[in-house]
């Protein structure tokens, strides 16, 4: 087991960069949504819909939409938070650490895209399926080396 503290600087460096990247298309989504219920007036919240002249709807469609691709969003981006830092410290090559969070990043960022233009299938499932098993690979990773 190696220590810790003792984390490749290129590793962590890659890894906190797209690990802000991610965080930030995540926090992009919440406008999003907000974007989608201001301009089609369309609440979920009586306060809401009352203050700004709109209309409770739960099902809206274009909401629905974006709230459903930021939700995927947190299915699999916070799990990358996690095992990423954690796969820093497994001693991973810096070719396979950078690349993966390459892959992971491009792969949301697609996702969202296929999701919100509504691309047709599979492409969403296949940018889903990338971010998943990068993440599986970072957690199989982790377990077998602390194990």
């Amino acid at each position: 087991m190696m220590n810790i503290m003792n984390v490749n600087p290129e590793i962590i460096s890659a890894y906190l960069f797209y690990a802000t990247v991610v965080t930030l298309k995540t926090m992009a989504m919440t406008f999003a949504t907000a974007y989608q219920r201001i301009t089609k007036k369309i609440f979920s919240n009586p306060e809401d819909a009352a203050m700004n002249n709109g209309k409770i709807d739960l099902n809206n469609e274009s909401v629905e939409r974006v709230r459903r691709a930021h939700l995927n969003d947190m299915e699999t981006i916070f799990p990358f938070l996690f095992l990423g830092a954690a796969y820093c410290t497994t001693g991973p090559s810096t070719f396979v650490a950078i690349n993966l969070f390459r892959i992971f990043t491009l792969a949301r960022i697609v996702h969202s895209i296929v999701y919100l233009f509504q691309m047709p299938q599979p492409s969403r499932f296949l940018a889903f399926l990338v971010s998943i098993l990068c993440n599986i690979f970072m957690a199989m990773v982790i377990f077998f080396h602390y194990l």
